[in-house]
């Protein structure tokens, strides 16, 4: 089984606990207003890797996974672009005795019962909960998220949320509270973390010839983020 990767990130420690390998699978369908990737949104992109491939890299820092309390996380793009190989390639993780995590902003195309058997963490993107303002920031319909979010709450998998603050878009009190009644539908959320909006892929849309278009919008304020941080605890 072969999947398209677009890089590798080989001890990672910010993608799940401890020491991660992280496999960055290629391809993702939202537009987000503030994404610093899109090199990754096209699924045909990357390097070819076979699961069994990535396994043996990813075996090569098992020593330092059993000592961190670290694993193997799968992040993107969108890895749930991907599921037969994503399966796959988390079912061999199990059977090497590899803690798994699953970085996504559940908007895939099925499959996700499946892909959740294998998976031990999944760390959840919210982009937003409403239909206006998840199109207005993804470009696309709520309708698919939601999909996954219906599974993913029937589960005991272990959760941790993840939303960006973007100034001017997803900075107000209410919008936080929403967030925070959202969250409780869920029975295992571990840590909730909102994540600051910045402007460090600004360049890499120039390089491309891309349109940024939250050209202007300054980097979140720090004090006000650690405001939405104590609304949302």
């Amino acid at each position: 089984m072969k999947g398209n990767v677009h890089s590798i990130e080989s001890m990672g420690l910010r993608d799940g606990p401890g020491i991660r390998f992280v496999v960055f699978l290629q391809g993702c369908s939202l537009r987000c207003l503030y994404c610093h990737n899109p090199d990754t949104w096209a699924l045909d992109g990357g390097d070819s890797y076979s699961s069994r491939e990535l396994v043996k890299k990813a075996l090569k820092f098992k020593p330092y996974f059993d000592s961190s309390g670290g694993g193997v996380t799968c992040s993107g793009g969108e890895p749930l672009l991907q599921p037969e190989f994503l399966i796959d390639f988390l079912k061999r993780c199990k059977e090497n005795g590899i803690h798994t995590a699953l970085d996504t902003s559940g908007y895939g195309v099925g499959r996700y019962e499946e892909i959740l058997e294998y998976t031990d963490l999944v760390l959840l993107d919210v982009k937003h909960i409403t239909e206006a303002g998840y199109e207005k920031v993804t470009g696309r319909t709520v309708k698919e998220f939601m999909k996954f979010v219906s599974v993913l709450k029937d589960t005991d998998k272990p959760i941790w949320i993840r939303h960006v603050v973007v100034p001017g878009l997803t900075d107000k009190d209410g919008h936080i509270r929403s967030i925070k009644r959202f969250i409780r539908q869920f029975k295992n959320v571990e840590e909730v973390e909102l994540l600051p909006y910045h402007v460090l892929g600004v360049d890499k849309y120039k390089n491309m010839g891309m349109t940024y278009r939250l050209d202007g919008v300054k980097p979140m304020d720090e004090k006000r983020l650690d405001r939405l941080r104590h609304i949302i605890k």
